[in-house]
């Protein structure tokens, strides 16, 4: 089978199948499913119209909006930001749309509050807090895969920053995708 590389625009062939080992186009690692290509959209499109339905059944038996709204945050909201600071680098811009565009409905039915966030930004919001704990406690798991300290915020008394780690070199889109580096790069202005 051949893939278009839409970067280099090229064709790139797979390699052979092994003997004993079926080939995939999508695998669920720990609850999040990331197709070919590491697209994680699977992950974040799954089961919404089921949920919705639930919702509304639940609705008719007789449950209050402020409940409604409870279970919506915990189930719904919950599942699409499980794990999200692994994956969410790689949720292509059509993806977030129909993520947002699901949470509109849901707000329209009742289920999501109209002045909550936009799905970017509960994104956002996911790593940040991830990464400030990250940075704050050296005993972390995470931690020890911050680069050092840059030697300029160790030397100087130098304006607010939103770390004191120096900045790795570009290396390529799949590590852009990666959270640490996201979470580095980001407000770095």
């Amino acid at each position: 089978m051949l893939f278009v590389d839409k970067r280099r625009k090229r064709s790139v062939s797979e390699p052979p199948v092994l003997p004993g080992i079926t080939r995939v186009t999508s695998l669920t690692v720990l609850g999040v499913t990331l197709a070919t290509g590491l697209s994680a959209s699977d992950h974040v499109i799954s089961n919404s119209a089921q949920t919705l339905y639930a919702l509304r059944v639940l609705r008719a038996k007789g449950m209050p909006d402020e409940a409604l709204q409870v279970v919506f945050r915990s189930v719904i909201v919950g599942k699409l930001l499980y794990a999200s600071c692994a994956w969410s680098g790689f949720v292509s811009h059509s993806d977030r749309k129909r993520v947002d565009a699901f949470l509109q409905r849901s707000k329209r039915c009742g289920f999501w509050r109209p002045y909550l966030s936009r799905f970017d930004e509960l994104l956002e919001d996911a790593d940040s807090t991830l990464f400030h704990k990250v940075a704050a406690d050296s005993r972390h798991v995470l931690h020890q895969l911050l680069p050092p300290l840059s030697s300029a915020s160790q030397n100087y008394i130098l304006r607010h920053r939103t770390h004191q780690f120096s900045l790795p070199d570009h290396t390529g889109r799949l590590m852009d995708c990666n959270f640490l580096i996201r979470s580095l790069f980001k407000d770095v202005y």
